[in-house]
């Protein structure tokens, strides 16, 4: 791959929900993840394939330049909702967790060495306890009044509800500057359920359809929330030069 100049960077990132708002202002955006084959251009958006365990990819990576980076790298192995699968998957590789974590820390350095603003998302899990605790923590809904209320999500309506009205604790960790955007909170969409005990539960409607391990379901949970997006481009929308 050929050195490209971006103005953002977003790393493992299958959607491009985060660099569209940037991509609407005029920015132009390169999203690099491993699905992303074959590459393509949408506008402003470049998605490129790219896989972070490669020694080659992980070369060209340290050349872009950019003035924003964002990053998401998988959380399959280091969620906590996953832990009742860690002692299983630890007696197939006991590195299961150090090669997740190398992907976290890899995307980390190079943020670093570009040396711009830049946030790193992840669910609650183990890069707390194995790197270090989160800047910043969130649900969707504390950010969904930065979108309109009738407008259904993009790719998938059928399970994300509009303005993002669902809970999802989800962490962000932080560093060059990033400028962590105000919230605006919309009520969350949850139903109500009696325990045996007499206890009231809250679940999450938007999780009700999303069971199993296929890879559209992992897709679909791990997608950046758009009203986080919107919040984070209007706070750090500081870059200065062409577009």
């Amino acid at each position: 791959m050929s050195k490209i100049s971006p103005k953002v960077l977003s790393l493992f990132d299958y959607t491009g929900t985060a660099g569209q708002p940037w991509a609407d202002a005029g920015y132009t955006v390169l999203n690099c993840d491993i699905q992303h084959q074959p590459e393509r251009v949408e506008g402003n958006m470049r998605f490129v394939g790219w896989d972070a365990t490669d020694k080659g990819d992980r070369a060209w990576a340290k050349t872009v330049r950019a003035d924003f980076v964002s990053m998401f790298p998988p959380c399959t192995d280091l969620a906590s909702s996953g832990a009742r699968h860690w002692h299983a998957k630890a007696a197939r590789d006991p590195d299961f967790q150090k090669k997740a974590m190398d992907l976290v820390l890899w995307g980390v350095e190079i943020a670093e060495t570009i040396g711009c603003p830049w946030y790193l998302e992840n669910p609650r899990g183990r890069v707390s306890t194995l790197w270090r605790k989160p800047d910043f923590t969130f649900d969707p809904c504390d950010y969904g009044d930065y979108l309109e209320p009738d407008e259904p999500h993009p790719l998938w309506p059928d399970y994300i509800p509009a303005q993002d009205a669902y809970t999802k604790l989800t962490c962000i960790w932080h560093g060059g500057g990033f400028v962590v955007p105000p919230k605006r909170p919309v009520d969350p969409i949850c139903e109500q359920s009696v325990r045996k005990d007499g206890r009231i539960t809250k679940s999450n409607t938007a999780w009700k359809k999303l069971g199993g391990k296929s890879l559209k379901t992992k897709n679909i949970r791990s997608a950046t929330p758009r009203g986080w997006a919107k919040a984070v481009f209007e706070s750090n929308n500081t870059t200065k030069g062409d577009r």
